[in-house]
């Protein structure tokens, strides 16, 4: 069964695709299984995994890789086997609604994209569904203590990755629309701590965080190369000063500040890495 074909197939089911959107480290995966419940959705994708209420149906957690970019590769279903599984588990489901949670829309639509699913029918943004403070005491314990949220119990993630489980924790929810007879529910889901900030990143080399960045453009304009990159650590996180080269007639379908942005946001959620600031310098070349 093709691309286009599945594609077709899903949509013609009317299958309908959300997605959950918003900075690393502001709990979107915390908030995910709430937003599901509260509209009915069947099906979770969150970092490399497929997801049906409690229970790991395929995939592979990002959190569990050694490497940055590794852990990019599989939240974008980049390795053919690991989209492959996901694919392969999705035809077996039955269902109507499929949530798919990431930190930009851009990364949300290649995600459907990869796994042939329709794009999004709606798009919840962090912002609209947890108050100022919930997302600042989110980031606080992302940046400060590297603590990561997947929403399924402890038991589901230490038959693979019993490494990266710090803790589990209960959530209980309360439905807006009125049903006494299903008015709350309880949540379980796993505090994990990624393999990929378990190694002493006390100082990260320039060379290390120039990769990153050549990867992150890679996803954002190939077009766009790394010329230097210089890093200097301040009291709240990196801050980058990097030399771009982009050719003399190309087009970016996107502004400056939206490749800040994407730097930043991509080095956070894969990296564990705050930055604090990026500054882009922007060469021309023939």
């Amino acid at each position: 069964m093709n691309r286009l074909f599945k594609y077709a197939f899903w949509k013609i089911s009317g299958i309908k695709v959300y997605a959950l959107i918003g900075k690393s480290g502001t709990g979107k995966s915390f908030r995910s299984k709430m937003v599901a419940e509260e509209y009915n959705i069947d099906l979770l994708i969150d970092d490399g995994l497929l997801i049906k209420g409690n229970k790991l149906l395929a995939g592979k957690s990002a959190k569990q890789e050694d490497t940055f970019l590794a852990a990019v590769r599989t939240a974008v279903f980049d390795d053919s086997e690991h989209y492959k599984s996901v694919l392969e588990a999705l035809k077996k489901e039955r269902f109507r609604k499929i949530l798919i949670i990431g930190t930009s829309e851009k990364m949300v639509r290649k995600i459907a994209t990869r796994l042939s699913l329709p794009q999004p029918d709606k798009i919840f943004s962090i912002n609209d569904i947890a108050t100022k403070d919930e997302i600042d005491t989110a980031m606080r314990i992302r940046f400060t203590e590297g603590k990561h949220v997947i929403p399924v119990p402890s038991i589901e993630i230490t038959r693979t990755s019993p490494k990266i489980v710090l803790d589990s924790m209960k959530v209980l929810f309360t439905r807006k629309i009125f049903r006494p007879w299903k008015r709350t529910k309880v949540f379980e889901k796993t505090v994990v701590r990624p393999q990929f900030t378990q190694f002493d990143k006390a100082i990260i080399s320039e060379a290390a965080l120039t990769q990153m960045v050549i990867h992150c453009l890679d996803e954002f304009d190939p077009a766009i190369k790394v010329l230097k990159l210089k890093a200097k650590v301040q009291e709240n996180g990196y801050s980058l000063n990097i030399k771009l080269r982009i050719p003399s007639k190309h087009m970016m379908k996107t502004s400056i500040g939206e490749l800040q942005e994407f730097i930043s946001e991509s080095l956070e959620k894969y990296g564990s890495i705050f930055i604090a600031q990026v500054f882009i310098d922007m060469e021309e070349w023939n």
